[in-house]
């Protein structure tokens, strides 16, 4: 069986009890990054095998994980902080598991976006998830199709690119649009900066960025 395990964005208090049970019963847990997940593990004293599961080897050691599974192995995947599956690899090993009839379950949990967009003040009953934007191909014609978008918006972004991207967020969104911007969310520094892409460009502009980067747009009205 794989289990789907939420892990915090930052406070370590913020894990289910049952994540914490899960994490105990499992033969093995697949990581980002077996130094930060270690962490997490061992301020819960949980003693497992972990072993490196991202987007550099996802599709390499598929079939060895499918052939654990298989023979009755349980086996756990978690990333840095928040679910797995969002803006994280995981969709991969979910659909191999189905089509392979292994039972799969995602437990409830931290995602990143869900704070941010509530606490952002904008309509939530319809959104949107676009996660990263595209780097280079496909970038202006996405940016285009949602500057036409109705919908409250949701991205992820980098410290390094924040202030490029809000720039381009002017160009086709307008200097008007309604926005936040989440920082460190459940950390100590935690930051939420609302007002117009124009206002929070210039803020984010004059200030050392650190941190995960959660953008929450208002939709074309």
């Amino acid at each position: 069986m794989l289990y789907l395990v939420p892990t915090p964005l930052g406070n370590l208090k913020d894990i289910t009890l049952r994540a914490i049970e899960v994490l105990h019963q499992v033969d093995l847990i697949l990581c980002e990054d077996t130094r930060t997940s270690s962490k997490l593990l061992q301020h819960y004293n949980i003693r497992k095998p972990l072993s490196p599961y991202h987007q550099h080897n996802e599709h390499k050691i598929l079939a060895h994980l499918l052939d654990q599974l298989a023979t009755g192995k349980t086996i756990a995947l978690i990333t840095d902080a928040g679910t797995p599956g969002i803006s994280d690899p995981a969709f991969l090993l979910v659909r191999e598991c189905i089509r392979h009839n292994i039972k799969t379950e995602c437990l409830p949990g931290a995602t990143a976006f869900v704070p941010a967009l509530v606490n952002s003040g904008l309509p939530i009953n319809r959104f949107i998830f676009e996660g990263f934007l595209p780097l280079k191909k496909g970038r202006q014609t996405l940016l285009k199709q949602l500057a036409e978008e109705e919908r409250t918006m949701v991205f992820y972004e980098s410290p390094m690119r924040l202030v490029k991207t809000l720039h381009e967020f002017i160009q086709y969104f307008g200097a008007e649009r309604q926005s936040s911007i989440s920082r460190e969310l459940t950390k100590m520094f935690e930051e939420n900066f609302r007002g117009t892409l124009q206002e929070v460009h210039n803020y984010f502009a004059e200030k050392t960025i650190k941190g995960e980067i959660v953008i929450v747009v208002q939709g074309k009205e």
